[in-house]
């Protein structure tokens, strides 16, 4: 495919942005070459800057369930907008949003409306510790919850797309209250809780985690960290900013059958616009300012134009439920079909499967966690994605990312995608 407008792009771009991206994944610094810069997207395709046409794996990484530009979140910003794009004041909006966010989610009281999922996660810790008056957290490998700095201890898919394992500007008192421990190990956590006795304020987690490939809680992992919770008084926090609606209407809470305390949210409340969300039990909400006394506060927190976007979106999974197995259907063909076509090649592979997340690691070893995932075969995976970009196919720019369907995809995208991978020649 010809690509001459997006390398001129780039060019330009790095001249007055940091890499010319507004976000380092976007720079596809880990698989190599110039990236793409998109003009315009439909359903279950985007288009770059040179009229190229790609079948979208990423779906603007999550929200985009139903496909891109689904009109009729597109007319009811559309519509909105004409009455203004923020008033930094109170809206109907933000109540109905609330209310149809409490009704679809099991064990979630209360939420306070944010502008991103880095600001969601940031705040329910802060929240955690103002609720619990402990200072620690515990998190995991591999999982990523923003850029707060807290966060950026051992986090995954960014950071580990670039190689940084220490990230300047983070304090040591910040590292020393962040614990880290592998993915789908109870025993580590355990270990950690006993060593830092009465200190823990919260376990934060991706209860399906989607930043180091789509990594699957295995049985009782996350039963036992409820009960570790429930015994130590911890707070809980599922960060389900990719997993949120996007599994279930209820999220991974309903999907699992696990309660967390607080749950956090990101893209997919906004259909796409920016936002964020954190919410749970009231006995802990309450605890947030104007209530209590743990300060959060933001001028755009319940912008009209993001309430209406991901309203229109909910209210359209909350009416239309077989949207899920749709999704889940079309996920399972797709799997199916990679499977089979890596197993006639003959090549080592795994390929991790939940819902409508999915992701491919060429390895001969179980992918469960962050240290598994980093000794698959990376630079495969590269050649794989240069290779799939030329057949019009747009796979997430990093082997350390989940892929999210959409359900604008039909079996003939999917099918011309296992068509390339049997293609490709350099397995």
């Amino acid at each position: 495919m010809d690509t001459t407008r997006s390398k001129i792009l780039f060019e330009r771009a790095q001249k007055s942005i940091p890499g010319g991206v507004n976000s380092p994944v976007r720079a596809f610094k880990s698989v190599g070459g110039t990236p793409l810069f998109i003009e315009k997207a439909y359903g279950a395709y985007l288009y770059d800057v040179d009229d190229n046409q790609y079948i979208d794996y990423i779906a603007s990484w999550g929200p985009m369930i139903l496909g891109h530009a689904y009109e009729p979140v597109v007319k009811a910003i559309q519509e909105y907008a004409e009455y203004s794009t923020s008033y930094g004041a109170p809206t109907t909006l933000e109540i109905e949003m609330a209310e149809m966010i409490i009704s679809m989610v099991p064990n979630v009281d209360m939420i306070r409306m944010v502008s991103s999922g880095t600001e969601a996660c940031m705040s329910a810790i802060r929240l955690a510790r103002g609720y619990t008056g402990k200072n620690k957290i515990i998190k995991f490998e591999g999982n990523y919850h923003g850029h707060a700095d807290s966060f950026l201890v051992k986090a995954g898919s960014g950071l580990a797309t670039f190689n940084i394992q220490t990230v300047p500007g983070i304090t040591a008192g910040v590292s020393n209250d962040t614990l880290n421990a592998p993915y789908n190990n109870l025993e580590a956590v355990k270990k950690l809780v006993a060593e830092n006795k009465d200190q823990v304020a919260a376990i934060i987690i991706e209860p399906v985690a989607g930043n180091m490939g789509c990594i699957i809680p295995q049985p009782g992992f996350l039963e036992g960290l409820r009960k570790i919770c429930d015994e130590e008084n911890i707070v809980f926090i599922f960060d389900e900013v990719m997993t949120g609606f996007r599994l279930a209407p209820g999220g991974a809470q309903e999907k699992l059958n696990i309660k967390a305390d607080l749950v956090t949210y990101g893209k997919v409340i906004g259909g796409g616009m920016p936002v964020g969300a954190f919410g749970g039990k009231k006995e802990i909400m309450q605890h947030i300012a104007p209530l209590g006394n743990v300060y959060q506060a933001g001028t755009l927190s319940g912008n009209p134009i993001a309430m209406i976007a991901g309203f229109t979106m909910l209210e359209e999974l909350k009416n239309n439920p077989a949207i899920y197995q749709s999704l889940e259907d079309k996920t399972k063909y797709l799997e199916d079909g990679i499977r089979n076509v890596l197993t006639k090649r003959k090549v080592n592979f795994r390929i991790n499967r939940f819902g409508s997340m999915i992701s491919v690691h060429f390895c001969n070893h179980d992918i469960i966690d962050f240290d598994s995932a980093s000794k698959a075969d990376i630079p495969l995976f590269n050649k794989l994605f240069h290779f799939m970009l030329d057949k019009g196919i747009y796979l997430p720019p990093s082997a350390y990312e989940s892929w999210f369907l959409n359900d604008a995809l039909t079996y003939e995208d999917l099918d011309k995608t296992i068509e390339a991978f049997d293609a490709f020649d350099g397995y």
